[in-house]
């Protein structure tokens, strides 16, 4: 693809059939992405959403030279399906606590947009999953020392209460 997406400080994301044609994802190329962003006439041209305006001048230009159009995961409403497609892409993939986790930047991943190009490209090979988190060990449980016959629901406060803070409380 040229110009290529690096560029412009952005990377290859994923990318996925749809339909009939191709959809490539693309997020920021660090390190380094930071550092060319707040170099561009956006980020300090004191108008609202620096960023977004960046995006899309930049990837609606790449979209042009690659015979392609833009998205941007502001489009809408509707609003496209941005975390679907890079689900779909195989170089995402969903952590064990429901976030999104990206197989090159982890969870800080953040899809600039997009470019659909008719026809159906070659996609990358599919990123390997992370690996399955480890079984957790149980916690280890401090031993509770009743009066004979008490319970932790039958003892009185007093008792089951062994520990209380020392000193004065504000």
């Amino acid at each position: 693809m040229t110009p290529a997406p690096e560029t412009h400080a952005l990377a290859l994301f994923g990318a996925l059939h749809d339909g009939p044609d191709t959809l490539l994802l693309l997020g920021p190329n660090e390190p380094g992405f930071w550092a060319h962003f707040t170099a561009q006439p956006e980020y300090s041209d004191g108008l609202p959403d620096p960023l977004d305006r960046w995006s899309k001048r930049v990837i609606t230009s790449l979209a042009q030279a690659w015979d392609g159009t833009a998205i941007f995961p502001s489009d809408g409403p509707p609003y496209p399906a941005f975390l679907d497609w890079a689900l779909r892409s195989k170089q995402a993939f969903t952590s064990p606590v429901g976030m999104l986790v990206h197989a090159r930047a982890g969870l800080m991943v953040s899809y600039r947009g997009a470019v659909r190009l008719p026809g159906h490209r070659a996609l990358p090979a599919p990123a390997a999953p992370p690996a399955p988190p480890a079984q957790p060990r149980p916690a280890a449980r401090p031993a509770l020392s009743m009066p004979s016959g008490q319970t932790a629901m039958t003892c009185p406060p007093a008792v089951a209460i062994s520990r209380r803070p020392r000193g004065r409380i504000a």
